[in-house]
């Protein structure tokens, strides 16, 4: 970047999973790492303690991607002291399965918030100062579920197809500011999000016989980031060891 700065990227949910696996990979790769979580501070603090270590740099900005003031005084104060982002990665999320029937209200609007509101949330503040000093890149995490849809994740997979559309929209948006927007899609990766699963009846419907690790998708997210990625955006891709969609 323009006098040795380093690019800053803003990693939501940035503590543990995909979010941890993409702030040790990008700190590798030279970015200046912004992680957001929202409550675990031991596990965040071990992660960016071993970004340090390896010799990288990150800092932690705590704030609820659901709580829409919680986000615009954080991203709006980090920006006014710091300038613009030069990369946003939208990874924080969370599930609470239900077939619809019984699905709680609750169940429903706390998926919503944290899965697709968070969107809003999060790149709105951000977006102005991206938009004038016209560069930029946005990855957002979202699903095979919201590709295909899931039973049991009627909440999870309407906020993954949301981003989606968003990611899309955006991408058209703001194209000509020389901003790029796109997302990756995994499958079932090896986190905590997939613990309880039954391995033995979701392996064999994965062609490559296997889950996902999180720094596969990691590394999906420093391509698209990256310069070899310059002519890409708008697009998702499936990251699901050939889940049939």
């Amino acid at each position: 970047m323009n006098e040795g700065v380093k690019a800053r990227v803003l990693i939501t949910g940035a503590s543990r999973g995909i979010g941890a696996a993409c702030a040790k990979r990008l700190a590798r790769a030279g970015y200046h790492i912004v992680m957001n979580f929202r409550e675990n501070q031991a596990k965040a603090q071990a992660v960016q303690a071993g970004i340090v270590q390896a010799g990288g740099s990150a800092e932690l900005l705590p704030f609820d991607v659901s709580d829409r003031e919680a986000c615009l005084s954080a991203i709006t104060q980090w920006v006014e002291k710091n300038g613009a982002l030069h990369a946003m990665v939208l990874n924080a999320g969370m599930h609470a399965d239900a077939p619809l029937a019984m699905m709680l209200p609750e169940e429903w609007e706390k998926i919503i918030g944290v899965n697709l509101n968070s969107f809003y949330n999060v790149v709105k503040p951000a977006l102005k100062e991206m938009l004038l000093a016209r560069r930029g890149t946005i990855v957002a995490v979202t699903s095979v579920s919201g590709l295909s849809g899931m039973a049991g994740q009627v909440n999870y997979a309407a906020a993954k197809a949301g981003i989606i559309g968003a990611v899309k929209a955006l991408a058209k948006e703001v194209g000509k500011r020389k901003i790029r927007v796109n997302a990756v899609a995994p499958g079932f990766i090896e986190t905590d999000m997939i613990a309880g699963i039954p391995m033995d009846k979701v392996l064999p419907m994965i062609p490559l016989g296997r889950v996902g690790k999180a720094d596969e998708v990691a590394a999906a997210i420093e391509f698209f980031l990256s310069d070899q990625a310059a002519y890409i955006t708008g697009q998702v891709l499936s990251m699901n060891g050939g889940i049939l969609i």
